[in-house]
């Protein structure tokens, strides 16, 4: 009986809690969630959303008609979705900061090559789309497909101004670093 309240412990589970709640908080010491107010106010920014937007109103509308009616349709929704996921990934990236993280990537580069890339699927996406809307001529959906072609062409526009933005801003930062540190 002697050895009876060494073997009893009477604490209750709230100590247990309370180091779950201390790892907790370490973890959350490490991830930031900080949102990037310049990027906000920027034109790329405004374009992305554009994009975003736009880009959400062409593929909605190819998808709500019978798309496969023209064949090139498929090709025009596989493009739109892709780059509409890829946009809005890419605007979350950085609104969030998340682009700092991995220092190795040239991020003006990348940026400008991926929207280069973008308006150049894009256009061959609207000229697919502007030539199928034809098809749907004596369709209740012929007004879906021609609303389907204009939200192309915007958005195919949004991404070579921001394509031409993304030049200017891989160019302009000096982007070659033995050329930035040479004294004039």
């Amino acid at each position: 009986m002697a050895d009876f309240p060494s073997k009893v412990t009477t604490e209750t589970g709230s100590r247990n809690n309370q180091r779950r709640t201390n790892r907790l908080r370490g973890l959350a010491a490490h991830v930031t969630a900080s949102v990037d107010v310049s990027f906000i106010r920027s034109m790329a920014s405004v374009l992305m959303m554009a994009q975003i937007v736009w880009g959400l109103l062409h593929w909605a509308l190819i998808a709500s008609g019978p798309y496969m009616r023209a064949p090139a349709n498929g090709w025009v929704l596989f493009v739109a979705v892709t780059f509409w996921l890829l946009t809005g990934i890419l605007f979350s990236m950085k609104l969030f900061g998340a682009q700092r993280r991995p220092a190795a990537v040239p991020w003006p580069l990348t940026l400008t090559v991926y929207h280069g890339v973008a308006t150049f699927l894009y256009l061959s996406a609207f000229l697919a789309n502007a030539a199928s809307v034809q098809a749907f001529s004596s369709s209740y959906f012929f007004g879906h497909m021609a609303a389907a072609a204009f939200f192309a062409a915007v958005v195919t526009a949004a991404y070579g101004v921001n394509a031409f933005f993304s030049y200017l801003d891989w160019k302009g930062d000096g982007g070659n670093a033995a050329t930035a540190t040479v004294p004039t």
